[in-house]
């Protein structure tokens, strides 16, 4: 009957996306691992922090930098202002005789944007793009160097560790997606190259930067810009910095709902890239990992529908609809608790599961109306770990 045909046609979709691409990944990584020659190296390195608004944190991120790990000489930083209107501005320049260069955009166009600029500005070899609210590992740039010393390697990305003082049931749900993230970048990098970057940092050569649109998901296109170049993007777990969670779930959805929208009109716009033929295991990755990914919504409506058809003809079916059903209850539980202050731990993950699919819905609708995003405003609440 149709409705068991896309009950199951449903639901192995959906275990490909979360469980059998992984695998997938797993097991080409333990057998045909990509290798990387890495060497001691210290570049010149240009750290790039773009701001908007950010004068609670800036301060303490500039010490932060100014304080790696790195040979003096070889460093230099720059703070690109997106016409920033509370004093982020005036502590940049704060800092100007410790070597800080500060370049206020005039014209607020855009986080993007800020980075092209600051790019032309920068004499590094290296380029490094950091957010303020992330706070790095001593170490980190001598981490990520050794692999740019491998030719075939454009771009380097580190681990985030999303800290949450606030012991949130929204943060709790954010670690534990981006544990299963990074678990995936892991096997990425070793059986191709990474489809994506962590945005608040991630090294790319300057010889292969690219100036990107403004609209770009920079943390995402920058990687297909690599591959286009014949180059790798790699994850490097050992190259560590810090970001404190949203802890409120309007906030998390309304990031979410930003990223999609920007990723589904990145990948609209380098489709040639979903082609096997021509992009090889990496259209594979684009699809399994972004699309599929994206996709899940319309997997669990089709799932839900199809259950409700077929609940009362069959316990199975019947069992599987009171388990979505109570699926999605606790997600709505762990919302109202949050309403009035309480946090669980327990239903944290059903929690961020329906968030980010609801994220995903919605910011397919804002894509296919034609909605983009450019500029951005600082949602997380932050501080130096």
């Amino acid at each position: 009957m149709a409705s068991e045909l896309v009950f199951w046609m449903s639901a192995v979709a959906l275990f490909y996306t979360y469980a059998g691409y992984p695998l997938l990944l797993a097991v080409m990584s333990s057998l045909r691992p990509r290798l990387v020659r890495r060497a001691d190296w210290t570049p010149s390195v240009t750290i790039i922090i773009t701001a908007y608004n950010e004068e609670r944190d800036l301060a303490a991120k500039l010490e932060d930098t100014l304080a790696l790990d790195y040979p003096h000489g070889s460093l230099e930083v720059i703070v690109a202002s997106d016409c920033s209107s509370d004093g982020t501005d005036e502590i940049a320049r704060e800092f100007g005789a410790r070597g800080v260069r500060l370049h206020r955009q005039p014209e607020r166009l855009g986080k993007t944007a800020a980075q092209n600029a600051a790019v032309e500005l920068a004499s590094g070899e290296i380029l490094v793009f950091s957010d303020a609210t992330t706070f790095y590992q001593r170490d980190v740039l001598r981490t990520l160097m050794p692999n740019l010393a491998d030719p075939t390697v454009g771009c380097v990305t580190g681990r985030v560790i999303y800290t949450d003082s606030a012991r949130s049931s929204v943060g709790h749900g954010t670690r534990s997606y981006w544990n299963y993230e990074f678990f995936l970048k892991k096997h990425e990098s070793s059986v191709c190259s990474l489809i994506g970057v962590c945005g608040c940092l991630y090294a790319v050569r300057r010889s292969a930067y690219v100036p990107l649109y403004h609209e770009a998901c920079s943390d995402f296109v920058i990687a297909t810009k690599m591959v286009e170049q014949g180059l790798r993007a790699l994850y490097e777990p050992a190259a560590v910095c810090w970001e404190e969670t949203n802890i409120q779930t309007n906030k998390e959805l309304k990031t979410r709902v930003r990223i999609i929208t920007q990723t589904f009109a990145d990948l609209w716009r380098n489709r040639g890239t979903l082609n096997p033929l021509k992009s090889g295991f990496y259209a594979v990755e684009l699809l399994s990992h972004k699309v599929m990914r994206y996709l899940v919504p319309l997997f669990l409506i089709a799932i839900l529908g199809a259950s409700i058809v077929l609940a009362p003809r069959s316990i199975p079916y019947a069992v599987a609809f009171a388990a979505q059903i109570g699926f999605y209850g606790a997600a709505c539980l762990a919302w109202l608790l949050e309403r009035v202050g309480l946090h669980s731990r327990l239903l944290a993950i059903p929690q961020y599961f329906v968030l980010g699919n609801l994220a995903s819905l919605i910011a397919f609708y804002q894509f296919l109306r034609g909605e983009r995003y450019m500029r951005w405003e600082p949602v997380r609440s932050s501080g130096a770990p």
